[in-house]
């Protein structure tokens, strides 16, 4: 069954010129909404994938009715490859039902997963230079040393946790930690 998903971005606009295509291919079924696609919770687009069985195939007029992030789009296509269901995408010319359209849609994968990489050495690159300025990471510490003997001396003075952590803007669970070290 050739199934097809049309989406405008906005209630201004009209989704004719994307249905009339659709039908021209032969869509026995056509889905369409008004949403932004940078939402990926859209319940047309979610209810169009959940009606697809092995066999049929998800048909777009372009590639960004279906979605505007790549890796977005390479999810959904490989669940749809995973699930035995081909995809079309009538502007770009994509057909993963033919050898030609996977491997240019298996191009696209490997370039999301090269752009991936490099972000993730440039986060890397970045946090080994704020470590080597001095940039401390991770939360801060509740208490300092004079905070310590402070909370302590409180403590030791008759004041009730929940006071002491009060005090200090802390939780009681703080304070019952750092006693719970002095003791020991």
């Amino acid at each position: 069954m050739r199934i097809g998903y049309a989406r405008v971005s906005t209630n201004d606009q009209d989704t004719q010129l994307q249905l009339d295509a659709l039908n021209a291919v032969g869509c026995e079924r056509i889905y369409q909404e008004k949403q932004s696609g940078a939402k990926q919770d859209r319940l047309e687009l979610q209810q169009c994938l959940k009606s697809l069985r092995a066999g049929d195939s998800l048909i777009v007029w372009k590639l960004d009715r279906l979605g505007r992030s790549l890796q977005h789009l390479i999810e959904v296509i490989a669940d749809l490859e995973n699930r035995e269901i081909g995809f079309q995408s009538l502007t770009e010319n994509i057909d993963t039902t033919s050898p030609t359209g996977k491997l240019i849609f298996h191009i696209f994968g490997s370039l999301a997963e090269f752009e991936r990489g490099l972000i993730r050495e440039r986060v890397k690159a970045g946090l080994a230079a704020a470590k080597n300025k001095g940039t401390k990471f991770g939360r801060p510490k509740a208490f300092n040393e004079l905070n310590k003997d402070m909370a302590l001396a409180m403590f030791n003075g008759g004041a009730t946790k929940i006071a002491i952590a009060r005090h200090f803007n802390v939780t009681r669970q703080t304070i019952y930690t750092l006693l719970k070290a002095y003791d020991s």
